[in-house]
């Protein structure tokens, strides 16, 4: 079963809390995963707020197409947790 990403809400710096459809939810802190080209411009924290829960991809997008897969979120919450 792919992870499906349900709620994201923006918490802090680059932090945010994440519900899965499996009722799964928690911090993440995704400073460290911004790097390549794609992720520079989530560098700044006013365009990081910028993300919304994709409505057919189920996990975390920003407008310049950069996005995190759900099983790399759904890892990190459970780390986390």
């Amino acid at each position: 079963m792919v992870p499906r990403v349900r709620e994201a809400k923006y918490v802090k710096d680059f932090v945010i809390k994440v519900c899965f459809a499996d009722d799964v939810e928690g911090e993440i802190n995704l400073e460290g995963d911004l790097d390549g080209e794609i992720f520079e411009p989530l560098r700044d924290a006013s365009y990081f707020k910028t993300f919304i829960v994709h409505p057919e991809l189920h996990t975390l997008t920003w407008p310049n197409g950069a996005d995190f897969a759900p099983e790399y979120l759904y890892q990190k919450v459970q780390r986390a947790a």
